[in-house]
């Protein structure tokens, strides 16, 4: 049995690409494959090999030379890791075209998180079904947060709302928020923030873009 390893040592870095392995490695199970290399596995989730290996080494040596990783073993272990071995229920605020989208995803659940909860303060977005639930007022937020168990708190409002949705949430009891709100947020240090900013994601796309096209012209 590998030795426990210890959290507070594994890289931020690491902690990032595991969702990475964890998708490639149950797409490998989807196909019948009970084990992978350390190359294929990197081709999958876009490393290289050696970072692989250096990743799951902080877990473990769970790997066999010449064989590969058995699959549902190290599926298992990156789930315990990541913390995905339950549910972890979650709120979304802000039923904006984002939010929404969000709500009536159907791949949450099968990657562990559940959505308990979809709240706004527009009341004629109040009492609306999305995605199977109606739509909360954000009063409601401390009672729906102990009722049923949230832990994480997802933030789809414009950015003017979202510090003070951050507030509440906080005072509420949210330990993890996920922000896709187009700016930053202040939260004490013990709640962990994850931003998603689309617009700068595809602004360091355009950056590859202009790169690549002004090589085109020099070539």
């Amino acid at each position: 049995m590998p030795d426990s390893p210890d959290r507070r040592s594994i890289p931020e870095a690491t902690v990032a690409r595991l969702p990475l392995y964890l998708r490639a490695l149950q797409d490998t199970a989807a196909e019948n494959h009970t084990t992978i290399s350390s190359e294929r596995l990197a081709e999958m989730a876009g490393v290289n090999a050696a970072k692989v290996r250096k990743d799951l080494s902080h877990f473990g040596s769970y790997g066999t030379r010449g064989v590969g990783y058995d699959v549902e073993y190290l599926i298992f272990h990156i789930r315990r890791e990541l913390g995905l071995t339950h549910d972890w229920p979650c709120v979304i605020v802000g039923m904006g075209n984002l939010g929404q989208a969000l709500a009536n995803y159907g791949g949450f659940q099968d990657r562990g998180f559940v959505i308990a909860g979809l709240i706004d303060t527009d009341p004629a977005k109040v009492g609306q079904h999305i995605g199977g639930l109606a739509v909360e007022h954000i009063d409601e937020l401390p009672r729906i947060l102990v009722e049923r168990e949230v832990s994480i708190g997802v933030i789809a409002t414009p950015a003017s709302a979202a510090q003070e949705v951050a507030d509440r949430m906080v005072a509420a009891g949210i330990s993890s928020i996920l922000n896709f709100a187009p700016t930053v947020i202040a939260v004490p240090e013990d709640i962990s923030v994850r931003k998603v900013d689309l617009a700068v994601e595809l602004q360091i796309l355009s950056f590859y873009n202009e790169r690549r096209s002004s090589l085109d012209e020099v070539g």
